[in-house]
């Protein structure tokens, strides 16, 4: 197969040569460890309830195995095969399963059940809407004009109109429709009641939007009437508003109860103190700390390896985020520029609300922490995404 990226060159449609292999041991490292901690942190709950301690890592080991799989795959694949058919196709289907899992019989229509496996088309629709949304900026690039940027890659950060001329289509192409684009969408996962969803999804959107060369006021528009929405929600709402109050008043509520699990949580988190109390020998997992392998796992890590393991999980995601930033500067199209950083701001933000909400930091919102939180799924999109991420630098141009 030929490739056209300023001139021709020969290749196969399949390959690894050229992957970065830095980004490749940081995903690794944070999948190894998130494994780890799933282990630890379910065991307790897996014998009690399923009379098996190893019931949620192997599932959790079998869906890493495939999602490596699909990593691969997707890193082997040139982004020009993204751009053509994991764009389109992906946010088509992650689409029409966000609007099916609606008429679900149940009254948070969160998961779509295929008989086989279940999983949340939300999930689907966020590297979905990353990829939709950098193909679409790189197609009205001639609507946008810009400064100072390079126009064979880079990020037009702080992108501008220099043109008057120019002012109703760069408006209309460079920010309009695609905030119309990530609205809809939000619309869609907002009626599954999937709150956290809602507010993760516009962002990731609105991160890929700004980089593409949005025009600053009415992005800054967008925004303030976004936060205005998000408002009206938190305190216009009985599901949202009570997690604000528990935040705010935590002692107002019944700590047996509504403040059960941020409580037990900061229990776990204040008895690791530097070192830890040992991998495995965590206490609060006893049962105590709700959804330990899940929402709550960071919880865990800081119980039983301290300060030291907290500060070395945050210092994984910080470093994946960083390196998928320097791989955006390095591409060679606005499609994959924009593409990494949009997958940078979906694991950075996740893993910040997540540790934000076990920290207390922030009111819970159910948000997970991307490669440590048990799921199946979920972990499949997310290390097909990391593929899609390593595809950017193992395919670049090297004229």
């Amino acid at each position: 197969m030929k490739n056209r990226v300023g001139g021709e060159r020969s290749g196969t449609l399949l390959s690894l040569k050229g992957i970065d292999k830095a980004m490749t041991l940081i995903i690794l490292l944070l999948l190894a460890f998130g494994s780890v901690m799933v282990f630890s942190a379910s065991f307790p709950y897996a014998q009690s309830n399923y009379g098996d301690g190893y019931y949620f890592v192997k599932r959790q080991i079998f869906w890493a195995i495939l999602g490596i799989v699909g990593m691969t795959i997707c890193a082997a694949l040139p982004p020009e095969f993204h751009k053509r058919y994991t764009a389109p196709i992906g946010f088509s289907v992650a689409l029409i399963c966000l609007v099916l899992v609606l008429f679900s019989p149940s009254p948070i229509k969160r998961w779509l059940n295929l008989g086989f496996f279940s999983f949340q088309p939300s999930e689907l629709m966020k590297p979905m809407l990353i990829l939709i949304l950098a193909l679409y900026m790189e197609s009205v690039q001639k609507y946008i004009r810009r400064s100072g940027v390079s126009s064979r890659g880079g990020l037009p950060l702080l992108g501008r109109v220099t043109s008057k001329k120019f002012f109703g289509q760069a408006s209309l192409y460079g920010t309009f429709i695609p905030i119309g684009i990530v609205a809809g969408v939000c619309v869609l996962i907002m009626l599954e009641n999937h709150f956290s969803g809602t507010l993760i999804t516009f962002a990731i959107g609105a991160i890929v939007i700004f980089s593409g060369g949005a025009m600053i006021r009415w992005f800054a528009g967008a925004g303030a009437l976004s936060v205005g929405a998000v408002c009206a929600v938190l305190f216009g709402t009985d599901y949202a508003s009570e997690r604000v109050d528990i935040w705010l008043h935590p002692e107002m509520f019944s700590v047996r109860d509504e403040t059960w699990q941020i409580t037990q949580g900061l229990i776990a988190i204040g008895s690791g103190g530097i070192f830890g109390t040992g991998l495995g020998n965590g206490l609060q997992k006893q049962l105590y700390v709700s959804a330990a392998q899940n929402d709550f796992i960071f919880s865990i890590v800081c119980e039983e390896l301290g300060l030291v393991g907290a500060l070395a999980v945050i210092l994984l995601f910080v470093s994946f985020v960083r390196r998928a930033l320097k791989l955006a500067s390095d591409a060679d199209t606005l499609f994959s520029s924009l593409a990494a950083v949009g997958i940078a701001g979906h694991v950075g933000l996740q893993a910040f609300l997540n540790i934000g909400v076990v920290t207390g930091t922030i009111p819970n919102t159910g948000v997970t922490l991307p490669f440590f939180s048990y799921g199946g799924s979920a972990l499949v999109v997310l290390l097909c995404e990391s593929g899609i991420l390593l595809s950017v630098t193992s395919h670049r141009n090297k004229a």
